[in-house]
């Protein structure tokens, strides 16, 4: 199961750590200050999802990649337009004639639209980047996928959904064969709706369809990170079309409702506003995140209050 723990103590700057439950894979989103993040988390991350370069979300990358040089390692980065460059400037900045090409590999990965990602990989000690392809997907490994909606914050600001692969069980109690390579084949199949696939059990053979009774298909959880936006139409059609009936979403809630004009000015959402779209969206359960460092705890109770009063309401 993928889970979430926020590394950022309040009026830190955001950082989010994606774990899945019995894998040493972790994922990180946005690289704010984060001082509950430990060396050995950094150093377990297979990949980086920047949601947008504002320094609050992108400052703590030097230590991020400070722990994680020497690992021989491939680092997959994400992130906006021009992340490339970005990265590449930062890396640049520091002396490296100590290290050499082997001590990280970093592939990053450029969102330009919803169907473009432009591939770069960049290595020690020159940090030149080298542009590798384009492709119409963001991420997939072993465990997850991940999607993605580009929203505004007058700059593009990238949501995250991490979805668990789904699984599929087979009901071993109710065949009354013995197992075998058959199992694999019938679950192949069923993942590939090959209704009509010849399976052979002990000697006779089947039609796949008549054997799919044995297996129930488990849906992977769905964990959405949606960082800063404008409470607007045009967003909330973006998130809609990604986060609808997600399990759990971590949501921008930067501005009380009573600083409602300031969330406006700064392309900010607040409190129910963003409470209010993940109702719409009929996710199971949603957390208020990212508040103005001009709050005390008092002001983030408020947040948390109207957030899921909007969120909750019959």
């Amino acid at each position: 199961m993928i889970q979430a723990e926020i590394k950022s103590l309040l009026r830190e700057d955001i950082s989010i750590l994606i774990k899945i439950t019995n894998s040493g894979k972790h994922y990180l989103c946005d690289c704010g200050e984060a001082s509950q993040l430990i060396v050995k988390e950094i150093q377990s991350l297979s990949a980086v999802f920047i949601s947008h370069t504002h320094i609050d979300h992108f400052s703590n990358f030097d230590g991020i990649f400070r722990h994680q040089i020497g690992s021989r390692e491939k680092v997959v980065i994400c992130g906006p337009k021009n992340i490339h460059h970005q990265i590449e400037s930062r890396l640049k900045s520091y002396t490296w004639n100590l290290i050499d090409e082997k001590a990280i590999e970093y592939e990053i990965r450029e969102i330009v639209s919803p169907e473009e990602i432009n591939v770069y990989v960049i290595r020690p000690p020159h940090w030149n980047l080298e542009f590798v392809k384009t492709q119409n997907f963001l991420f997939e490994d072993d465990q997850v996928n991940v999607n993605f909606a580009i929203l505004d914050h007058k700059t593009d600001s990238i949501a995250y959904l991490f979805s668990e692969k789904d699984s599929v069980t087979f009901h071993e109690e109710a065949s009354g064969f013995r197992k075998g390579k058959w199992i694999s084949e019938l679950k192949t199949a069923f993942e590939n709706n090959d209704e009509d696939k010849e399976i052979e059990i002990e000697g006779t053979v089947y039609k796949a369809s008549d054997l799919f009774y044995l297996l129930t298909k488990n849906h992977g959880y769905r964990l959405g990170v949606i960082m800063d936006h404008a409470a607007d139409k045009e967003n909330y059609e973006k998130i809609k079309a990604v986060f609808s009936e997600a399990d759990l979403v971590y949501i921008e809630s930067f501005y009380k409702d009573s600083d409602q004009e300031l969330a406006k000015l700064n392309y900010h959402s607040f409190a129910s506003a963003s409470g209010q779209i993940m109702k719409d969206c009929r996710v199971k359960d949603a957390v208020p995140i990212h508040f103005s460092r001009r709050y005390a705890e008092n002001d983030v109770s408020e947040i948390e209050t109207a957030f899921y009063k909007a969120f909750r309401e019959n």
